[in-house]
């Protein structure tokens, strides 16, 4: 009961943290959502690189295109604001990180949401100041991660274990983490208020090119085959029982998307971009795209088992009661539309 009771405070504290998410373009017009033969899907998703697959898809009308009309949208800056969407109803399904999902389905007691396909892996690196260099260099230090709890948060808590080194929740430890939000990680590097921060793309490039950051390591290197999900798409159950057809319209739309990005990468970086400079006001410089977008690889594969090796981690370091994830993946969908172009099917293993 008191580990229960701990993970509930835990996953309080996210969704408190959440609130930078903006909802946008997500009105009810009443055709969106449950009701409908052919309801006007809900999608969210985050302004960044590592959601390129849906800037991709949306920007390109390649969602429209399968759904017969383009989705409604809806914005996020943080993962537990985008579950929160999605347990209220506000939107279908969105795109988001591993441990927001894994959250998910541990608090809906594996009710309330699935994982229906793969987006992205890799694009998170370890940057510091220079003259750190290895992981003992770090005692005494703050290292920056987007939010307590989230998949960045938990990685670099857990590789800090292994290495030796204590980083505890309330910020004490050999090395103290520093949840903040990237664009402000950008300049608290500059300022030297912190030493070093687990990112994602592309702010791991940006303090790089940008703030003279140097590459400590690469979250990759830590995994097998050098593949672990960065981002994933969340559906609600009640949508997916509803309106299968439409899931499945959506995974159509997700695999060519995929397929754009990969075989048109220039182009797509350039789609993604602009999307990126509508909806925050500034497109990336061109050095920090091109080193973005190279240590991306973006993929329907769901990279299932370092999705269970995470939940292992946050676990490991106190910040999930332990949970069965048996069933948080329904991908008969999107297998059923590998089989049909001719692909490789995933598997959720």
């Amino acid at each position: 009961m008191q580990r229960r009771l701990r993970w509930r405070a835990v996953a309080a504290a996210l969704i408190v943290l959440a609130g930078a998410g903006t909802l946008g373009a997500c009105g009810d017009d009443g055709d969106g959502g449950g009701s409908g033969a052919n309801p006007q899907l809900r999608l969210g998703y985050f302004p960044n690189i590592t959601h390129a697959t849906a800037l991709v898809g949306v920007e390109k009308g390649i969602f429209a295109k399968h759904l017969g009309k383009a989705p409604k949208t809806a914005t996020f800056n943080a993962g537990p604001a985008a579950v929160e969407a999605l347990f209220s109803g506000a939107i279908d399904a969105t795109f988001v990180g591993p441990n927001p999902s894994i959250n998910a389905w541990a608090q809906s007691h594996g009710k309330a949401v699935h994982i229906i396909s793969g987006a992205a892996s890799g694009g998170v690196a370890l940057i510091v100041k220079p003259g750190i260099k290895s992981a003992q260099d770090l005692r005494g230090k703050k290292i920056a991660t987007p939010q307590l709890g989230n998949t960045q948060d938990v990685a670099v808590r857990y590789w800090l274990k292994q290495q030796g080194l204590t980083a505890n929740k309330d910020g004490s430890g050999d090395v103290k983490i520093v949840p903040q939000e990237n664009a402000q990680t950008l300049q608290t590097f500059q300022q030297g208020s912190i030493d070093g921060a687990w990112v994602p793309e592309p702010y791991a490039s940006r303090l790089i090119l940008e703030d003279k950051g140097v590459k400590l390591l690469d979250e990759a290197s830590l995994w097998p085959g050098g593949k672990f999900v960065i981002t994933n798409l969340l559906v609600s159950q009640e949508f997916e029982k509803k309106h299968p057809d439409e899931v499945k319209k959506l995974l159509a739309g997700v695999v060519e998307a995929t397929d754009y990005i990969n075989q048109q990468k220039a182009d797509a970086e350039k789609v993604a971009n602009d999307a990126l400079a509508k909806l925050s006001g500034k497109p990336l410089k061109q050095d920090v795209l091109d080193a973005a977008f190279k240590s991306i690889t973006f993929t329907v594969d769901p990279v299932a088992s370092s999705l269970t090796a995470g939940a292992q981690h946050a676990e490991q370091i106190g910040l999930l009661e332990k949970t069965d994830l048996g069933g948080i993946y329904s991908l008969g969908p999107l297998n059923d539309v590998l089989k049909a172009s001719g692909k490789a099917q995933v598997s959720d293993k």
